[in-house]
């Protein structure tokens, strides 16, 4: 995926470069060419635009605040995780923008426009408490889901019959919702999501009573959109999916936003000095004498190897700790410990 936060001075040190490149005598056309196409593509990254942009969002429920002056700018085609404990405010801001409650103050646009009914088209929602009829088959609600969102009876059918095809789910077109299980009613509910090809999907713990096959799948199947163009949003709990899929994600607690950004961004933002190594052919007199020096947990030790996180100390680089700890053997990894959004989220809301 290609980098969209490239900063202003980054950008416009590149054009400067190019353009000159570009207008030098070059040996052939197809070099021209080539840094044209630099130039094109560098321009394309910086003109990328924020599909949805929230400013501040504040709605009240009795003497309850869900959201309080929240802000977001979520770029497009990104795939953006809405995270944070329960109870926060992440359903509710999916669900003003779905239109299905109200902003007691502020507005979001997408696309740049205001939140009307013009807008419906262009947004698939998956809630996480699922919105199906009982008593009505299956297929038929897909039909009727599609056309609702603006499809034709034709494209309607033609769309539904290659979701259902794609997910293996064309026998179920006849039954109703109480013939399926949770999981299967969660495939068909995908597919009402998604068929009408929106330019805005909202996943609201999508995996929620998926076993771990149909969890993979419906994973793969929402990167997929997102390459074809969609802007994923998904509320989670899921701190592995949220590390295996998004770019981007935005941390709520208690009605507010904590922390907001691209996710390695935030991931390194939450170093805490630590480093993991290993080593072979370890002396023991060595290693007292290190572990009295340093700050060092150790995970493993054997006859002859050693693995263990230290800390490195303030006054030192991580060239002069790798070269300290040369002293005790041979090592074979020495690396930074990057924390995972597992151990993000539990800091950011522990010291919220």
């Amino acid at each position: 995926m290609l980098n969209k936060s490239v900063d202003d001075k980054t950008m416009k040190n590149g054009f400067q470069y190019l353009r000159v490149k570009s207008n030098m005598s070059l040996r052939n056309n197809s070099q021209r060419i080539q840094i044209l196409f630099v130039i094109f593509a560098l321009k394309k990254i910086n003109s990328m635009s924020d599909l949805l942009v929230s400013k501040g969002i504040t709605k009240q429920f009795g003497t309850k605040v869900a959201l309080n002056n929240f802000d977001l700018n979520i770029p497009e085609g990104s795939i953006y995780g809405l995270l944070g404990p329960n109870g926060a405010g992440k359903t509710t801001f999916l669900r003003i923008i779905n239109q299905i409650t109200a902003a007691d103050k502020g507005e979001i646009t997408i696309q740049g426009k205001p939140l009307d009914k013009s807008i419906i088209p262009l947004v698939g929602y998956m809630p996480e408490e699922r919105g199906l009829y009982n008593n009505m088959k299956i297929g038929e609600q897909a039909l009727y889901f599609a056309k609702l969102k603006g499809l034709s009876t034709a494209e309607a059918h033609k769309k539904t019959k290659y979701w259902f095809e794609k997910l293996g789910i064309q026998e179920w077109w006849n039954k109703k919702l109480t013939e399926l299980s949770k999981g299967m009613g969660q495939k068909v509910q995908f597919v009402i999501t998604v068929l009408h090809e929106p330019k805005l999907l909202i996943f609201d713990e999508p995996f929620s009573g998926f076993d771990p096959v149909n969890a993979k799948l419906i994973a793969n199947e929402i990167i997929e959109l997102s390459k074809k163009g969609a802007t994923i949003i998904f509320s989670t709990h899921r701190m592995e999916s949220v590390e295996e899929m998004c770019d981007h994600i935005a941390l709520i607690n208690q009605s507010n936003k904590i922390l907001d950004g691209e996710i390695n961004q935030i991931r390194h933002q939450f170093k805490s000095g630590k480093y993991f190594v290993e080593i072979d052919q370890a002396t023991k007199d060595g290693w007292s004498e290190f572990n009295s020096n340093f700050e060092v947990e150790t995970i493993a030790e054997t006859e002859n190897s050693l693995s263990f996180n230290i800390r490195k100390p303030d006054d030192m680089n991580s060239n002069q700790l790798l070269s300290r700890i040369s002293s005790l053997g041979h090592i074979t990894q020495f690396r930074e410990n990057i924390p995972s959004m597992n151990e993000v989220f539990i800091r950011a809301v522990s010291s919220n």
